[in-house]
This record gives C-alpha cells, structure tokens and sequence, in this order.
C-alpha cells in the first residue's frame, strides 16, 4: 500500500476545518511502516478534463490555496496511476474535493481530485468503466454532477441510519457490482466521535476489506482511495489506518 502525500499539506491555507492545523500530523504519525510517495501538482490540463476556464479563474484568486489545490489533484492522479499500475494507493491529500462541480465548489472544496483522477485514466484509455464509493457524510455533489449523464461512471454514497446496515449495504452493491477500478472517497467524519456519530474504526477496517475484495474480483487488484472528511484529531489517524491497512 504506497500513501501519496507531501508535507506541504500541513499548511494552513484557509479558516475551515480541513485545513486546521494539526490534522494531517494526526494521520500520518499513526502511518509509519507505509511507503510514502511524493506527489507532483497536477497540470491545467488535468484541471481542465473536470472544470471549466471560468472555475479555474476563481481559484486562481485564492493565491495559495490554488497551488495547495493543484498538489491536491496531483496526489489523486498519482493514486490513480499507482492503482492502474497494480499498487493500491491512498491519496493523503488536501484540500479535498467531492463538492466541487465543473464550474462552482463549496464545503472545504476547490478542485474535485476524485473526479480528475478518475478522468485522467479514462481519457487515457486505460479503463473504461469505474466505480466510486463515497462514504463520508456529506453526499459529494460536485462528483455526482460531474458524472452525471456518465453511464461509465457510477458514483455510490450510502446514507444508512445504522451502524451494521450501513456496513451492510457498502458490501452488498460492491457485491453486485463491476468496473475496471474502484476509488473510493474516503471521509471518516461518520465516526461515533465525529460529526456523523454512526460508524467504528473497526468498521473502516470492513470497508476497506469490501474494497479489497471487490478489486481482486473484479479489476486486477486496481484500487485507491483519497481523503475527503474527517475532522476529530484525536480519532482520524486510527480511522484512516484501520482503512488502508483493511483495503491493503
């Protein structure tokens, strides 16, 4: 399981709680044993398969947030590219990305990294057919939107009430399911002692498991994941452990 991150994502770029001082520190130290690889920021070009010239302008004004948010895309493209290759990947990256649509974004969010990295390898060629399995709390509306009308695309955000239904059905459309790659958009803010109070550590580990299993059925192993929420510090390292070490 290689982990793409760059230390330049400790910085604080802006007053939200995804930029908050202390939150990657929080994830990292709980990651030592995996290999860590270092993103480049991904081109305009890349930019471009996802948002428009008008989107890009507008976070351009935002200074150094644009450059934090072009590193961003460029550790999903390198998740990406390590999952083709048949490395599973996990994109230790902010700011995260699925409220960004084509041409507007909110909630932390400034580029969709999920969706540019998922774009990258399509127009490419080297997959057709891709599954994305959101499970933070908050519905990635900027991914729904960009894939709409995209039969190639299908983008799955489970809102189960319960612990063990929610659990339950991840496995359950993963089970009936098929792509070329799985991605996963993974916010950990449905934790018991995050905002969401519904899901346990362990059951991160499970998910993780489900993606796994998914892969080797269905894609040669082809899997990666990117962090979207997740906002407990004292918590999210552990979360985001018990995934990659379930997804690994």
């Amino acid at each position: 399981m290689k982990v793409v991150y760059h230390e330049r994502f400790t910085q604080v770029y802006e007053n939200d709680p995804a930029a908050a001082p202390g939150r990657m520190e929080a994830i990292i130290q709980k990651l030592k044993g995996f290999d860590i690889i270092a993103p480049e920021p991904a081109d305009i070009e890349d930019i471009q398969l996802c948002h428009t010239e008008y989107h890009i302008n507008y976070v351009q004004r935002y200074g150094s947030v644009f450059d934090m948010a072009l590193l961003a895309a460029g550790g999903a493209v390198k998740a990406a590219d390590l999952a083709f290759e048949g490395e599973p990947a996990f994109g230790l990256i902010r700011p995260p990305g699925h409220h960004a649509s084509a041409d507007s974004c909110w909630g932390f969010c400034f580029f969709n990294n999920m969706a540019i990295a998922i774009a990258g390898l399509k127009s490419q060629g080297r997959i057709k057919t891709a599954l994305i399995l959101d499970f933070d709390l908050h519905y990635g509306d900027g991914t729904a939107n960009i894939f709409e009308g995209d039969s190639t695309v299908t983008y799955f955000h489970p809102e189960d009430s319960h612990r063990q239904d929610f659990v339950d059905h991840v496995a359950r459309v993963l089970d009936q399911s098929e792509a070329d790659i799985i991605a996963v958009s993974a916010g950990f803010d449905r934790h018991i002692e995050d905002w969401g109070g519904l899901l346990t550590t362990e059951d991160y580990r499970t998910i993780g498991q489900e993606v796994k299993k998914f892969a080797l059925k269905n894609c040669e192993g082809r899997r990666f994941g990117v962090l979207e929420g997740g906002y407990n510090h004292t918590v999210l390292g552990d979360n985001v452990k018990a995934f990659l070490e379930g997804m690994a």
